[in-house]
């Protein structure tokens, strides 16, 4: 090995003549700690070669966790899909029927037969059947894999829209259970994005900084970078698109853009639910995806303000405590300057005297008197 190798490298080998460990430093020559054969033994530095093996190993298991998450989520939908569709057929043609009926008999109706017929009408329209137009519509189900694709991410996302749920009893157990373990790795997975989109401010940080820029300067940009990106890609582009496709106004949008990523839910307006309008194939798919990695920027940013709030929170109450020490300090050394003098006693205006210079008094005036000839006893 030459000495212009940047890598040192160590081993030892047991009786048998096999390699029992090596170790290596990425510095140009060996550590203090190195000249010995057993001080390397016992505290080996990291191998150059771990580095590389250990981004691999991190982008491996992000793999795995963003695979695992999505199949996860399919398998989920499968089942959902599985469960749910013959029963919701089975109730549009009910729908289907109870309209048809009532179009033929509705000149004849009673009061306590229409007042059933529009609770049925309530129910269908919970249920998320709505039985407009010629057609019962059957066709066009809530639970096909696109739907249920939605529907599981806003199961483990705690969403929870509410226009879309499980009727049958096997679709209820088996969204407990799935948000039972699909809600944690749903947080393992926003933390995993987390991490990815902090390394990238990180890493515009790092090159700025190469630029010569300041740290105050860096930290500013990379948050306004961050703040800027996150509301273009997962706000604004998103509203316009619902703008054209949902037919809402961009406002409305921008509120339920927000509405959804921050995971309040209220279910007032819900994307591929507007009746009348065609919406393309695996419209809602991409709708669940834009929401699993919008969440996961959210997130940052309600960290971010949270430890804004605190930072600030802590800033005022040292001020307030600093400046509570310097009333006390101040309050200490003038105990009544915010009186006024005509307000002070006059024997609080005298300053106070000591027992000695009480002695040096009464001496001062004997000898005025010793000298005026008058006793000291007359006194």
């Amino acid at each position: 090995m030459s000495a212009s190798d940047r890598s040192l490298s160590l081993s030892a080998q047991d009786p048998s003549g096999n390699t029992s460990w090596e170790c290596s430093s990425c510095l140009g020559e060996a550590p203090q700690e190195f000249v010995g054969f057993t001080s390397c033994h016992l505290s080996p530095p990291v191998p150059c070669r771990v580095l590389p093996r250990a981004m691999c190993s991190g982008k491996l298991q992000t793999g795995l966790l963003v695979g695992g998450y999505f199949l996860y989520l399919l398998v989920g939908a499968a089942v959902f899909q599985a469960l749910e569709r013959t029963a919701e057929k089975q109730q549009k043609m009910a729908a289907a029927q109870m309209k048809e009926a009532f179009l033929q008999n509705f000149t004849h109706l009673t009061v306590a037969e229409m007042e059933q017929f529009m609770k049925n009408l309530t129910v269908a329209i919970q249920n998320g059947v709505y039985p407009v137009g010629n057609e019962s519509q059957t066709e066009n189900s809530n639970w096909d894999f696109s739907n249920s694709f939605f529907f599981a991410g806003t199961v483990v996302s705690t969403i929870g829209y509410g226009t879309l749920r499980p009727k049958t009893a096997g679709g209820q157990i088996f969204c407990v259970f799935f948000a039972l373990f699909g809600i944690p790795l749903n947080i393992v997975f926003l933390h995993r994005v987390g991490k990815i989109l902090s390394l990238l401010c990180k890493k515009l940080g790092k090159f700025l900084y190469e630029k010569g820029m300041r740290k105050k300067k860096i930290k500013f940009l990379t948050l306004l970078f961050f703040l800027v990106t996150g509301i273009l890609v997962f706000l604004c582009l998103p509203s316009l698109f619902f703008q054209i496709t949902e037919g809402w106004s961009y406002s409305e949008g921008i509120y339920f853009a927000f509405i959804t990523l921050s995971t309040i839910g209220f279910g007032d307006y819900v994307v591929g639910k507007q009746p009348g309008r065609i919406y393309f194939s695996y419209y809602r798919t991409l709708v669940a995806i834009w929401i699993l990695f919008g969440l996961a920027w959210i997130a940052l940013l309600f960290n971010l303000l949270t430890t804004v709030l605190e930072d600030t929170e802590k800033i005022i109450v040292k001020d307030l405590h600093q400046i509570g020490k310097v009333g006390e300090d101040n309050a200490a050394s003038q105990p009544r300057r915010c009186w006024p003098v005509q307000f002070i006693p006059e024997e609080e205006l005298i300053p106070p005297r000591g027992e000695g210079d009480a002695q040096k008094m009464e001496s001062s005036a004997a000898e005025d008197a010793q000298k005026n000839g008058v006793s000291s006893s007359s006194f």
